[in-house]
């Protein structure tokens, strides 16, 4: 990112309304990029457009070079984020209402856990309380979880999509946000991992307790399920 482009987003941030149009103007082609993803949606590509700005200028307004991060890879999920909360709050995006139970039941089961064992429950005694599988509560959970959880941080402060982002992998992350589909079809244990990780925003060691293993096998965990999500967007 050059200088130029770093002062002219920094204008952009304070209210400066040339360099607002003029940074909207010279993105039009990646906040395009993420619209194109939610065409068919109902809405008019226009109308995703604006929603896609709308987001850009929020991405704007909160960008810190300081963070050491290319303002697109923190653009993307921004402008993304925006549609499909829209769409979210429409009814565009909805989820089975066997899931939707599901998720509930698990919700409310957690909350009891909690209580009456002062901790965060481990996947086996939710599947006890609620008779589903430890694989259940996984899909359910993240069938459930708004679209937005997608930029959730975690306990290190990172999104799963600002983690995946890469000079390598941004372009197939801007074309391809199917990322709720890719997390889906990982083994069952990588899965709950990220599920945990980046969804419930748990620090590896409460990741490790619930799952019954040791932090470094959770590392290891994370590891190999954010190599496969790489390759399953490129």
């Amino acid at each position: 990112m050059t200088a130029g482009t770093l002062d002219l987003l920094e204008l952009a941030r304070q209210g400066d309304e040339a360099a607002t149009a003029q940074v909207l103007e010279e993105n039009s082609g990646l906040i395009w990029a993420v619209v194109r993803r939610y065409f068919g949606k109902g809405v008019e590509p226009e109308d995703l457009y604006q929603l896609g700005c709308l987001g850009f200028l929020k991405a704007v307004r909160g960008f810190d070079a300081g963070y050491g991060t290319q303002f697109s890879t923190y653009a993307v999920p921004k402008i993304a984020g925006e549609i499909r909360r829209y769409l979210r709050d429409n009814g565009s995006i909805k989820v089975g209402r066997t899931l939707k139970e599901q998720a509930i039941s698990i919700y409310a089961a957690r909350e009891r856990l909690r209580t009456s064992l002062g901790r965060e429950p481990a996947l086996s005694e939710l599947g006890e309380a609620t008779g589903l599988t430890p694989e259940e509560i996984a899909v359910a959970e993240l069938a459930a979880a708004p679209p937005d959880s997608l930029q959730q941080e975690n306990a290190e402060g990172l999104t799963l999509e600002s983690t995946l982002a890469s000079p390598a992998t941004e372009e197939s992350l801007v074309e391809r946000i199917a990322l709720r589909a890719a997390v889906d079809g990982l083994p069952d244990r990588e899965r709950d991992t990220i599920l945990l990780r980046f969804f419930k925003g748990l620090t590896q060691q409460q990741c490790a307790r619930i799952l019954g293993v040791s932090q470094v096998q959770v590392s290891r965990l994370e590891k190999r399920a954010i190599d496969r999500l790489r390759q399953a967007l490129e």
